[in-house]
């Protein structure tokens, strides 16, 4: 399974790559072009027939095919024409529709598989430069795709999508076995349906996103380097995405048994991005301005809303084995979280707790020096439990905690000596220091007693370890702390703990 998803996305992308250049291409080229990509993902793109008609390249009985760790891939089209504009480029025009089956591993014939079929009527498609590096262009007025998921013949999932306004632009340069591709596309709208079923209910969703943006590049390899991915990135491979949207609005409706649900959910922004390069994997993902209403059985009261104004993430981190330290970090952010009365009202009925937003951030960074190739399989089995290297430096830049009254922040950095396993009972020993603030805490706690929440016991015993830990700041209900490793020893404020 390490390839398909890619080899999925290369059938579609080798259908879809058309562009302008200043340069000659012939349609032979474009086609040879197209035999060159397919081949880069595992695939095999063949015809029953490929013939000059005057200025058109006419390739007929046209299929595709991928069979990679078990999972088959296999698709076809009627009719694709090349036909030489004279200026340089090529205009390609094919069949309104096409389909593409994929099976998976374990079945037969009757097992699992999906059932695809894209339709593009209206497509333009113009492809230039020359056999090496051939650019394309492409709009579409409307795209659409339909997957049948399949079990054992009974289908149990149906998706539907429709794309309004795409166009963009593919470029492919080869080089040996090295293809390099970039690739930027738009759409004004899409719209989907998602359903399916089980022995035990339903699942049927909706939904709707505007101003659809996708840029993706990389530099790949022939299949079989790909075999030993550790090794391909040295070589070179490297791949790039990057995914946003605007506003959304989705529904979906859920039947479990007799008891059903429904969720109602609108978005202002959105984006996903992922990379993957010997210097590391890099991940992100975020929406805005999310609202969601929740109504059903199987909650205690009529809905539950949620909204907030941002979650996101983004974490980087090295992959490959190096002598010098490398960096990587990791983001979260979760802003002006907020819940419906109803969620209040039962674990608050008196209303005693602030009903503020919560916000959470957490930034940090550092560096490790990685002693083997996190994407060497065999290497990182024969490891076992052990580290795949050694922690540096850590820093965190960012650290808040808001809501119910309260408010943390903090910063600090520190330092690890990886020769002293045995101070800290087998973590590197740290230097370095963590500055905290704490606002409300106080105020919180006997608001949790009054509540019930906590006995007067625990609340003082609460309190006591935060006199161990913290001394009073500026303000009123202020506290201030700053933890610190130094000389194989752990301070609070300057006292020693350990």
């Amino acid at each position: 399974m390490k390839h398909w998803v890619l080899a999925a996305q290369g059938v579609v992308a080798t259908l879809f790559m058309v562009g302008t250049s200043q340069a000659q291409v012939t349609p032979e080229e474009v086609w040879q072009n197209w035999q060159k990509l397919s081949a880069t993902y595992g695939q095999a793109l063949v015809a029953d027939q490929v013939v000059r008609q005057g200025d058109t390249l006419v390739v007929t009985g046209m299929s595709f095919s991928l069979d990679q760790d078990g999972t088959k891939v296999d698709g076809s089209l009627d009719e694709v024409r090349f036909q030489d504009l004279g200026d340089g480029t090529v205009e390609v025009t094919m069949s309104d529709t096409y389909p593409i089956t994929m099976a998976f591993p374990g079945t037969d014939g009757s097992g699992d598989n999906v059932e695809i079929v894209i339709s593009q009527p209206g497509l333009s498609m113009i492809a230039g430069g020359s056999g090496t590096e051939t650019s394309y262009v492409f709009d579409a007025p409307t795209v659409g795709i339909t997957a049948l998921g399949k079990e054992s013949g009974r289908t149990v999932v149906d998706i539907a999508t429709t794309l309004t306004g795409l166009m963009g632009s593919y470029l492919v340069s080869t080089t040996g076995e090295t293809t390099m591709l970039e690739t930027e596309v738009e759409a004004q709208t899409v719209s989907f349906t998602v359903k399916g079923s089980d022995e035990t209910g339903t699942f049927d969703m909706t939904g709707n996103m505007a101003a659809i943006s996708l840029a993706s590049g990389g530099t790949f390899l022939g299949i079989d380097a790909m075999e030993n991915m550790a090794q391909a990135l040295k070589d070179g491979f490297a791949t790039d995405t990057g995914f946003s949207f605007g506003a959304g609005s989705y529904a979906i409706d859920v039947m479990d048994g007799n008891k059903p649900t429904k969720i109602i959910a609108v978005n202002e922004t959105g984006s996903f991005g992922l990379s993957l390069s010997e210097e590391g994997i890099l991940s992100n993902a975020g929406g805005t301005g999310v609202s969601m209403t929740i109504t059903g059985a199987n909650i205690p009261f009529p809905e539950l809303k949620i909204t907030y104004g941002e979650v996101s993430y983004e974490f980087f981190v090295p992959v490959s084995a190096s002598d010098t330290p490398a960096d990587f970090g990791f983001l979260t952010r979760i802003v002006d979280l907020s819940v419906s009365d109803e969620i209040w009202g039962m674990l608050d009925p008196t209303a005693t707790l602030p009903r503020d937003s919560v916000t959470v951030i957490v930034d940090t960074k550092g560096t490790a020096t990685l002693t083997m190739d996190l994407m060497d399989e065999a290497a990182m089995t024969a490891a076992g439990d052990a580290p795949p290297g050694t922690l540096n430096a850590l820093e965190i830049t960012t650290l808040e905690a808001k809501g119910v009254g309260m408010e943390l922040t903090g910063s600090g950095s520190f330092t690890f000596d990886n020769t002293d396993l045995t101070t800290f009972d087998g973590m590197p020993a740290p230097t370095g220091k963590l500055d905290l603030v704490l606002k409300g805490g106080n105020g919180l706690l006997d608001k949790l007693v009054a509540m019930g929440l906590i006995p007067q016991d625990q609340a003082m015993g609460a309190r006591m370890m935060l006199a161990m830990f913290a001394k009073p700041g500026e303000g009123e209900d202020v506290l201030n702390s700053t933890i610190e490793f130094k000389d194989k020893g752990l301070f609070a404020n300057g006292q020693r703990l350990q």
